[in-house]
């Protein structure tokens, strides 16, 4: 099977995932594209997502801002805004991304596959809002509308009820202090790559045991990834 043949069964797949057939495949395939995969095949000027990213991040916006608008008439103005920051925040797109399993159809440069890109937090977030961005650009508002519903109606209904946790170190904090006195570190204890390309690993400590680890392009994306670990560790224990 060739390269193409490969990519129309992966989208074909995808499109299952996701709940949504594009008219143009090239919507779903750029909406895929990691800047890392772009940029080692520049030569057959491959574009990456970064662009459906901008522009699914302003319909994101727009549509969470129009629900909860019209379906909470009791919320003021501030309370409207943090409901919002809530919502859109990047841990629950990539709790969004990771129900679809996106990061198995992502196309990654060969460095970023070998770094663990496919679950690396804001490649799964970023590619969330760039698909929304394709199924705007390839259906309209009304299908990316149906698609943001179908996946994030419980985090919209979560977030104004206060239940919703806004990341993985709070989350991590939530689930460890509960009538409990414990001390959460988390200590960089790797760095690879040169400084414009810089990996952190980082690891998270409680009560001196380590719980988990975790790599990111910031200190703060390292951190999150570690809290994520530990997280799955603690619900595997339970």
């Amino acid at each position: 099977m060739d390269k193409r043949s490969l990519l129309n069964e992966k989208i074909s797949e995808f499109e299952k995932e996701i709940g949504y057939t594009f008219k143009n495949k090239d919507n779903a395939v750029l909406a895929l594209t990691h800047s890392s995969y772009a940029n080692e095949n520049k030569h057959e000027k491959v574009q990456s997502n970064e662009r459906l990213e901008f522009l699914g991040d302003a319909v994101l916006n727009i549509v969470i801002s129009e629900s909860i608008y019209t379906r909470h008439s009791e919320l003021a103005e501030g309370d409207m805004t943090k409901v919002r920051a809530n919502i859109v925040c990047e841990a629950t797109l990539i709790k969004c991304s990771e129900n679809l399993h996106i990061g198995d159809y992502l196309l990654l440069g060969k460095g970023e596959e070998l770094t663990g890109g496919r679950s690396r937090i804001s490649i799964l977030s970023d590619a969330f809002e760039a698909i929304i961005g394709a199924i705007y650009i390839d259906g309209g508002m009304d299908k990316a509308r149906e698609f943001i519903f179908r996946n994030m109606h419980h985090i919209i209904e979560d977030a104004v009820k206060g239940t919703l946790f806004l990341d993985f170190k709070t989350q991590l904090q939530e689930m460890v202090q509960k009538g409990n006195d414990c001390r959460i570190v988390y200590e960089i204890i790797d760095e690879k790559g040169p400084d414009h390309n810089k990996v952190f690993v980082t690891q998270v400590k409680v009560n001196n045991e380590v719980m988990g680890s975790g790599t990111g392009k910031s200190k703060k994306e390292a951190e999150q990834n570690a809290a994520k670990s530990a997280i799955e560790k603690l619900n595997k224990n339970k």
